[in-house]
């Protein structure tokens, strides 16, 4: 097994460790911090193992099909966690001095909602990404994917840090600046997926001429 590929199944094992890390309350609040250590420490394997494939040619078959995995585990999973942990939506509006209670009920929904289109989103493009494998039909990189990955990593690790520190006002700003970049990420997650599906809907008109033959 090469470098790249140790690199991305090191990822996948620290997705238990950003888990417990999370949910370790002994910690008084530390614990998010921690986990967010964790996390940002995952996420940037995932752009190292790609560059080291790349330089060194070293890319796999193995290393294909590990590394999106890996990736949208490891997000998916921290997504999941912080509605667990929704004060980390609507704590950071106590910069502003509002209804607390206003800011809990409409950041629930918008939390939600949010979260349900990202992971739609990979869910759909995993699909995709199935039928053009069957086809043997590849397919380029989606830059606009990238950024996506890039602000929804961003965003997790901004809230963690934000929940962390969420007694103190500079927790609260780091804490709404993450919610500045989720909703943003989920902006991009949705434009990107579309933009995916109609750039390579070739792949679909495809398969479905060829089932109409």
């Amino acid at each position: 097994m090469n470098l790249p590929n140790k690199l991305t199944l090191t990822r996948i094992f620290m997705i238990p460790v950003f888990v417990l890390f999370f949910y370790l309350d002994v910690m008084n609040g530390w614990n998010y911090f921690a986990a967010a250590v964790v996390f940002v420490l995952a996420a940037a394997t995932d752009a190292l193992d790609g560059h080291i494939a790349r330089s060194r040619g070293l890319v796999t078959n193995l290393g294909k099909f590990l590394d999106p995995i890996a990736d949208k585990v490891l997000v998916s999973t921290a997504l999941i966690l912080l509605l667990t942990r929704m004060e980390a939506f609507w704590q950071p509006f106590a910069l502003f001095g509002g209804d607390a209670a206003r800011a809990a009920s409409l950041m629930t929904v918008v939390a939600g909602v949010c979260v349900a289109l990202i992971l739609a989103r990979e869910l759909i493009v995993s699909g995709f990404r199935m039928v053009a494998a069957e086809r043997d039909l590849v397919i380029a990189a989606d830059k606009l994917g990238k950024v996506k990955t890039t602000f929804q990593d961003a965003s997790v690790a901004f809230l963690l840090v934000g929940l962390s520190f969420s007694a103190s006002a500079a927790g609260q700003v780091i804490g709404f600046a993450g919610i500045v970049l989720f909703v943003a990420c989920t902006v991009l997650t949705v434009i990107s997926g579309i933009n995916y599906i109609v750039r390579n809907r070739g792949v679909l008109t495809e398969a479905k001429e060829e089932t109409q033959a």
